[in-house]
């Protein structure tokens, strides 16, 4: 299939007379960062989560919260997350995502179904000039010189169309070939072997330069549209892995994931600005994640060891990222006896200790004993919290969550006595991040934490937010 200057041409009329319409139909009403709603025309990205989609559509919420950055959240599945977005968001700034791109054109998924299950040709037809009609193509070609390679990517929320990932990973990667082709351009797109969906690592986009040539397409199959989006940021696992085993000293038994810590960093609602503290900071893992948010960090750690751990790790991570002004203090101390020596805190966020590391699934009995050895030490150390932070600032704390033999679950009484010492619970999802309402909605909304763990885990990460009302 090639089409014709001339066909092109016509298509990109129709775009530009499509996004003129839009503008005059006006804006749709989208969250403003100071709690209220206004009409504005943002740009549409979507968001491919990790692992845990909520965790991460938790703290991309919070981001763009306390930025004061408008939004509004259309779709939101486990594949991938879309929101109407008034400001730039950088990848490296978050820590539960792998992709983020700019969508550019859309159809919708009904027609996918004709084209891909029931493989009627008008139907394809259509998609072909939604392609053509977006910029998708002279994009790639601004950006490029000889022989383009490229990818396609395809995140299904829609159950009915996961089996037909690969056609429609072929046609789209045929039809952005075919129009290069039209353009003088000889092209390839990658393609996959053995893997359960067609879908290019973030490694991979890193290494062929994905980003920086707008040469990959993201195809996000929605429950009612299909979005196609050109990938403007990738998570650089390098960078991650960096902080985490290059940094001088580590504690691997009892290490926290350094995206991980970025997502607590972020929920906490820490700002460049901030003053930060991590009163349980080990060798300083939070507290790196922090730093490099521009917050004053304050770390505390009972172990003196520990202490002079975190303080060597952060002098290091202030040299190799070249971090000005660096502010950060670490203090030697009992995270329940604080309030004493360290006040005006804006956001906490900590991983305490969880108990002993476990080799086989707890009782539910010895589950309980381990809470209650733990929960004095938090339970302290949430009256001092109070103390010390500024109001309206924000606790995230980690407790515990173990998975027994028997297959109960069992947590912690953390959020119960948070609310006794006068903090505020904060659930993760309001109502009015979300363009359109639902059952789905009200599933998310009725969160009051958020859960870490995987089937193989015998203790995972209950995370909790709660804040200090002013």
């Amino acid at each position: 299939m090639q089409l014709s200057q001339k066909v092109l041409a016509k298509f990109s009329h129709s775009a530009s007379h499509e996004k003129k319409r839009k503008a005059i139909i006006g804006a749709e009403t989208i969250y403003q960062g100071d709690g209220s709603m206004q009409s504005a025309l943002g740009k549409d990205y979507v968001f491919i989560p990790g692992k845990n989609w909520r965790l991460s559509l938790a703290e991309i919420v919070s981001f763009l919260e306390y930025r004061r950055i408008s939004f509004a959240l259309s779709e939101f599945a486990r594949e991938f997350i879309e929101a109407n977005v008034t400001g730039e968001t950088n990848i490296d700034s978050l820590g539960g995502f792998i992709k983020i791109g700019a969508v550019k054109a859309e159809f919708s998924t009904d027609l996918g179904r004709r084209a891909f299950v029931k493989n009627e040709r008008p139907a394809k037809k259509q998609i072909q000039e939604s392609i053509a009609s977006s910029d998708i193509v002279a994009r790639i070609v601004s950006k490029t010189r000889g022989k383009v390679l490229f990818g396609v990517s395809i995140y299904s929320a829609d159950r009915s169309l996961r089996g037909s990932s690969n056609r429609i990973h072929r046609f789209v990667g045929s039809t952005v070939k075919d129009f290069l082709t039209t353009q003088g351009l000889k092209s390839d797109f990658m393609g996959f072997s053995n893997r359960t969906f067609p879908q290019l690592t973030h490694v991979e986009v890193l290494k062929k330069q994905l980003v920086e040539k707008e040469a990959e397409a993201l195809v996000c199959v929605g429950r009612e549209r299909t979005l196609i989006a050109t990938t403007t940021g990738v998570h650089n696992p390098f960078e991650f892995q960096k902080r985490d085993i290059e940094k001088p000293v580590e504690r691997r038994i009892f290490s926290l994931p350094p995206r991980l810590a970025r997502i607590l960093v972020n929920l906490s609602g820490c700002t460049p600005g901030s003053t930060f503290l991590d009163p349980f900071c080990g060798v300083g893992t939070i507290l790196q994640e922090a730093l490099l948010s521009r917050a004053h960090v304050v770390g505390v750690d009972v172990n003196p060891w520990c202490v002079k751990a975190a303080r060597e790790n952060l002098e290091w991570l202030t040299r190799e990222y070249c971090i000005e002004e660096a502010d950060s203090t670490v203090l030697q101390g009992d995270a329940r006896k604080l309030s004493q020596r360290v006040r005006n805190i804006d956001c906490v966020a900590t991983e305490p200790d969880l108990g002993p590391a476990l080799r086989h699934f707890p009782t539910t009995s010895y589950a309980a004993k381990i809470i209650a050895k733990l929960e004095p030490l938090y339970f302290g150390f949430l009256e001092d919290a109070f103390r010390m932070l500024n109001p309206n600032g924000r606790l995230v704390m980690v407790t515990p969550y173990f998975q027994t033999r028997s297959g109960e679950h069992v947590a912690t009484r953390f959020a119960e006595k948070a609310m006794e010492v006068g903090f505020t619970r904060v659930f993760p999802f309001k109502s009015e991040f979300f363009k359109n309402q639902g059952e789905a909605v009200k599933k998310l909304t009725g969160m009051s934490s958020l859960v870490d763990v995987a089937e193989r885990h015998k203790v995972g990460r209950e995370i909790h937010i709660f804040q200090k009302l002013g």
